[in-house]
């Protein structure tokens, strides 16, 4: 239907042919100063073909470029029926692909996250315990403190009085050996 007759579904295949060989076939890059076929290189030597030549090459690439960017667009507007549903279906498969991945990306950050949380508690949980027996231990520590510094002073106290009471009663007694009032007139 779309091609009327013989000849030009011919020249259409020619067309095409020439046209994919002259897109993708590698054209050389030529040197001017050293042009191709030339023995020995003079003065007055000119190279406007090479010239030429190069900047047909960089034509061409650039059509090359752009018709391989123009040509990823052409199937889901301008292709067949079964080329645009093909299309649809490739774009489908890359957004299911995209959401799998995002899901295993989300299961996996959440595991992290879970074994993180698991290894935060229980390293909480280990500080805490030890605190509390570092608290255990400062308490005992200070309790021995307290017990043995009101011992001494319990120990400073009994001394003392027993101190005052000697020498209360050496004084007694060297008051009775030798008395303030010899002559006893203070009574």
């Amino acid at each position: 239907q779309r091609f009327r007759s013989r000849t030009s579904l011919q020249a259409f295949l020619k067309v095409y042919f020439v046209f994919l060989f002259y897109f993708f076939k590698p054209i050389p890059r030529l040197d001017p100063l050293h042009p191709p076929f030339v023995q020995k290189r003079t003065v007055s030597l000119e190279t406007p073909a090479v010239h030429y030549h190069n900047h047909q090459r960089a034509l061409i690439m650039q059509r090359k470029e752009h018709y391989r960017c123009h040509q990823v667009w052409r199937k889901p507007f301008y292709g067949t029926s079964n080329e645009r549903e093909e299309y649809r279906k490739d774009i489908r498969n890359h957004l299911k692909k995209q959401m799998e991945d995002k899901c295993v990306a989300l299961k996996l950050q959440f595991t992290n996250r879970a074994k993180e949380a698991e290894y935060l508690c229980e390293m909480d949980r280990l500080a805490l315990s030890k605190e509390k027996e570092q608290r255990i231990l400062h308490r005992a520590a200070m309790t021995a403190f307290r017990d043995e510094n009101k011992r001494l002073m319990e120990q400073g106290w009994r001394d003392r009085v027993l101190t005052r009471s000697q020498e209360a009663l050496k004084e007694r007694e060297l008051l009775h050996l030798n008395p303030i009032n010899w002559s006893g007139t203070l009574k």
